[in-house]
């Protein structure tokens, strides 16, 4: 209960509110996009910071180790579900989406520990960008996969009316190199790593010099970045009538399941409460950030009404509000 207190998630729910309500209050996009890469900056410095005080122990390379397996297991143990209920370029897109993880529910989550006097390992910021891309290069090979096998070229991408309405484009020329290049050097994944970095090695200095920065005005602008997030959340609701009552559980269902699965490892693992609770958000959480921007050009043929309606509309206000401190408490008990 104390969570859901948080100013930054009640910021969360007054966008939600304003968005529901046809407020014309909003976020302009340049301050959008500069609250998010600020948010993935400092948290790299902190991680790094932290990742500088414990070093490359085995803790840090188990708990990496543990975000690799689950970015693999997780979108391959769902497609085969997800096959049972969409067409085939919708669950692999549905699948890579889910197998990715949200970078917006991570910063909360690691915000509402630090809050708690419970901060997890500075490594687990790394663990959320080495889960960012296995699912997307597994959609880009199905996809590729089955054209081969359907005997077409790969999808070019078509206008975004179209890419809206989830319609096919024509096939034609196999798909370049640069989708494969998009999803491993992704602009934010790049930031988080090279911040990461930056924190590692320039250690206490670096935090000193760097306090106010990942400090004092963290907080604020995590607020301000969330209420952005409840108003694009609210526009995605509409869209959400069309879809079976199937995927809907599907949403609410898979995130727990990845949670339970993700603690499961972190038990076998051995790892610290707060760095289970983290994994098990990480397993939790989907993309609808990184993964839609190469799957809307990669693999056109999928709906982007249903892969990011499901995980922007469903599944990332869930976790925000109900599901993190459902994680931390079933963490606390199964391994405190």
């Amino acid at each position: 209960m104390n969570a859901l207190l948080d100013p930054a998630l009640l910021f969360f729910v007054l966008g939600l509110l304003a968005g529901v309500l046809r407020s014309n209050l909003e976020v302009p996009a340049p301050l959008s996009r500069f609250l998010s890469l600020y948010l993935l900056m400092a948290l790299g410095l902190k991680g790094g910071f932290a990742l500088h005080q414990t070093g490359l122990n085995t803790v840090v390379v188990t708990g990496l180790g543990c975000a690799v397996l689950l970015a693999v297991l997780v979108p391959l143990l769902d497609l085969p579900l997800l096959r049972r209920w969409l067409p085939p370029y919708d669950a692999l897109a549905v699948a890579a989406t889910y197998g990715s993880v949200s970078a917006v529910t991570f910063v909360t989550a690691n915000h509402l520990l630090e809050v708690q006097g419970a901060p997890a390992g500075g490594h687990m910021a790394a663990a959320m960008a080495l889960m960012e891309s296995p699912a997307i290069i597994l959609a880009l090979m199905l996809s590729q996969r089955a054209r081969a096998a359907a005997g077409v070229g790969a999808a070019v991408p078509v206008g975004g009316d179209a890419l809206a309405l989830g319609g096919s484009a024509p096939v034609a020329a196999s798909v370049g190199g640069g989708h494969w290049r998009e999803a491993l050097t992704e602009g934010g994944t790049l930031l988080l790593l090279g911040a990461l970095a930056i924190g590692w090695i320039t250690g206490p200095v670096g935090a000193t010099a760097m306090k106010p920065f990942t400090g004092e005005i963290f907080k604020g602008l995590l607020a301000f970045f969330l209420l952005d997030m409840g108003l694009l959340t609210a526009r995605q609701l509409p869209g959400l009538r069309t879809l079976p009552a199937s995927l809907f559980a599907y949403a609410l269902g898979a995130p727990l399941l990845h949670a339970a699965l993700a603690l499961l490892l972190a038990r076998l693992a051995d790892l610290p409460i707060s760095d289970a609770t983290l994994l098990a958000v990480l397993a939790a959480s989907a993309s609808y950030i990184a993964v839609p921007a190469v799957l809307r050009h990669a693999v056109p043929e999928a709906r982007p009404a249903v892969y990011i309606g499901l995980s922007l509309g469903v599944t990332f206000p869930f976790n925000l509000l109900l599901g993190i401190p459902l994680y931390q408490w079933a963490a606390r008990a199964w391994l405190g």
